[in-house]
């Protein structure tokens, strides 16, 4: 490996790279396994900027191949959590219509959005990284060349330019004019923290794992986190002028509001709504044009939600490092040709994001079917 690297530092094409999530992550650590150099500019001022969110399941068919291709099964096999997949189905009434115990051949394991990502981080050169660099502008320069200006004043010029930058991408426009529209539905999330001890009912009822109870326009999805933190999302079926009437500044009456689309519903369930140990946050789900594509744009492509955005359903982070894994395997695959290379990535990558919308589907009938 390090003999073909080597050969390929000298003449490959080096790759920019806007986003310093789990895709382009995965982007940077492939193309340097092939001695391919990258630069990824993220907005975040360091790694530990923000939280970067609760669990994430890791499935073989598409995030684990990518994290194959990364050389990192051993280090994501040490962050699984151990029972995980388990899967629970309630009426609303708290009535158990379905219990399925994690007995490791799920497919699916659950590891921490954060410990994924800094196995990434660890695994790629220091100084790959350049924090702080909010994209404020691209500007493309002729013959598959772009120049970027950052809001801390930087400018770069590249020749072959990935946006890796997510549903609010600023190098989308570059390809397409598509942008975010409002899925129909948000989640409120919540927490409840040491929930064995403090809300012993609601912790039964979720389980090992993760819960869902379903009503006709509203939703309730739970799953377990270390010492016993519960991490809820209340999903509502509403317009989002609906979400505007009420004011999430002031958390109890957020949650006296949304606890009102519940009602009738068990109060070990609803708790995960009224007991929340943080403030109720809004989330609303918004999607691009299912299939969307695009003409090839010389020295530019995008990966993950900034190429095929969609509704929560469990496949974001995982297309979004196959997506890393494969346009990387392209580039390597010709790397003096950035254009045959993205051309052969994005045939492979939009048939795929295609079937998103019935990655959904399949997602909330895993659980339906058992009722």
């Amino acid at each position: 490996m390090t003999e073909y690297a080597d050969q390929q530092t000298d003449r490959a094409t080096p790759v920019t790279i806007v986003g310093a999530g789990l895709g382009g992550l995965t982007l940077a650590r492939v193309l340097h396994l092939h001695g391919i150099a990258a630069t990824i500019y993220e907005a975040e001022a360091s790694p530990m900027a923000r939280g970067q969110g609760g669990l994430l399941d890791i499935h073989d068919y598409n995030g684990q191949l990518a994290l194959q291709t990364a050389g990192l099964m051993d280090e994501f096999r040490g962050i699984i959590l151990e029972g995980h997949q388990a899967m629970r189905v309630v009426g609303p009434d708290g009535t158990l219509l379905a219990d399925h115990a994690d007995d490791g051949s799920g497919g699916r394991p659950e590891v921490y959005r954060a410990e994924l990502r800094q196995i990434l981080l660890d695994s790629i050169p220091a100084g790959t990284v350049q924090w702080g660099h909010k994209l404020s502008e691209v500007r493309p320069l002729g013959a598959g060349r772009h120049e970027l200006t950052f809001a801390n004043g930087a400018t770069v010029t590249t020749d072959l330019l990935v946006g890796a930058d997510g549903a609010w991408s600023r190098v989308r426009p570059l390809l397409t004019a598509a942008v975010p529209e409002y899925a129909g539905a948000a989640g409120i999330e919540t927490y409840l923290f040491n929930a064995d001890v403090n809300h012993p009912a609601t912790a039964k009822i979720v389980g090992d794992g993760s819960m869902i109870a379903q009503g006709p326009t509203s939703e309730l999805f739970a799953h377990r986190e270390k010492n016993a933190t519960l991490h809820a999302y209340a999903i509502l079926t509403r317009p989002l002028e609906w979400f505007d009437t009420i004011d999430f500044t002031d958390p109890a009456a957020a949650t006296a509001r949304i606890v009102r689309e519940y009602e009738g519903w068990a109060p070990e369930l609803t708790a995960l709504i009224t007991q929340t140990d943080t403030a109720p946050l809004l989330r609303p789900q918004y999607t691009l044009p299912t299939g969307q594509t695009w003409d090839r744009v010389p020295g530019v492509t995008l990966i993950g939600d900034a190429a095929h955005l969609a509704p929560p359903n469990g496949e974001g982070a995982n297309f979004a490092m196959l997506d890393g894994a494969d346009l990387a395997k392209a580039i390597a695959a010709h790397p003096t040709d950035p254009e045959t290379a993205l051309t052969q990535y994005e045939l492979t990558m939009f048939p795929r994001a295609a079937h998103l919308p019935q990655e959904a589907l399949d997602f909330h009938e895993s659980f339906d079917k058992h009722r």
